[in-house]
């Protein structure tokens, strides 16, 4: 495949990206999959190298870009917010310039999406959101994955993400699916609805997709569902808002009784993890027959090592 038209974009969500491009990418994520399953050993990324920023903790975006980088030859170098400057007695811009000057790829795990649009715009080399407070393009990408894997399509299926509806993670779901073609319905307190002009904006592209954009307090809508997704109730640097969260999404957890409401036995059960057993979702329903996190955790790996492959 041919990805020069690739080399040298950034990610900091999918907003800039067309739903052709997101379909190469999902592609070539399949194809460095099987490559990994058979054994192969290649070093594509011989001689390069990595900045990995981490304000915030992580444990399956770092092992994905570290693993990912590594196993192709590059070298990663892991940066905590203690270890530079950022911010700091240095600007981002500054920040930037020298690390685009030093590093062939930045990747960007932290608090505010003005800092990885600032580094995408001073580096000079492509910068990766690995998550912040707006957006998770990272992970959603191997969510879709994860869903074609299943169902050997995504085109016209049914997503439902349940749950604390303006986070970054349903924020992401909602682009990439209204891009991609899929159904989906947000079903979420009305006081944690996403914000509307991202909605309106949505349901621009998912008319093109021939999609459906749903926004909803009414855990029925969850019925016909192919995928139930969930997320922490609260996320991280929110923790003085657990008492109030654990109330207000207590009757929005995914369990036995909420699954059974798609009437759909194939319906299968989503999450980006860490997750919080016996709060948002049940024991049974992430550790069944249903679950499939795990699928998603691996394929963190390969969809991020196809970003890093078509843009570096």
């Amino acid at each position: 495949m041919d990805f020069s038209s690739f080399k040298g974009r950034s990610l900091v969500n999918w907003v800039s990206y067309s739903p052709e491009e997101i379909r190469r990418l999902l592609e070539l994520a399949r194809t460095v999959k099987e490559q990994a399953k058979s054994g192969e050993c290649r070093q594509r990324f011989a001689g390069k190298t990595i900045a990995l920023i981490f304000e915030k903790r992580s444990t399956r975006t770092r092992c994905a870009f570290e693993t990912a980088f590594g196993e192709e030859g590059g070298h990663p170098v892991f940066l905590s917010s203690n270890d530079i400057q950022l911010g700091a007695k240095e600007s981002i811009e500054d920040t930037a310039r020298v690390l685009g000057r030093m590093f062939s790829a930045i990747q960007f795990r932290g608090y505010s999406q003005k800092t990885v649009e600032t580094l995408a715009q001073y580096a000079g080399v492509p910068v990766y959101n690995g998550l912040t407070d707006e957006y998770h393009p990272t992970q959603v990408l191997a969510d879709v994955m994860t869903i074609e894997e299943e169902f050997g399509t995504i085109e016209g299926k049914f997503l439902v993400f349940i749950g604390d509806g303006r986070n970054n993670v349903a924020r992401s779901l909602m682009i990439i699916s209204a891009k991609m073609g899929i159904h989906f319905t947000i079903i979420s307190p009305r006081e944690l609805f996403p914000d509307r002009n991202l909605v309106e904006t949505c349901r621009l592209w998912a008319e093109k997709s021939g999609a459906k954009i749903t926004i909803t307090d009414d855990i029925a809508q969850v019925k016909g569902a192919d995928a139930v997704y969930t997320d922490v109730w609260v996320s991280m640097g929110e923790e003085s808002l657990k008492e109030l969260r654990t109330v207000l999404l207590s009757p929005y957890q995914v369990n036995d009784s909420l699954m059974e409401k798609t009437e759909n036995s194939s319906c299968i059960f989503l999450h980006c993890l860490p997750a919080v057993k016996g709060q948002e979702v049940s024991v049974e329903v992430i550790e069944g027959t249903r679950s499939r996190v795990w699928e998603q955790a691996e394929n963190r790996k390969h969809t991020i090592k196809a970003i890093m492959l078509a843009t570096i």
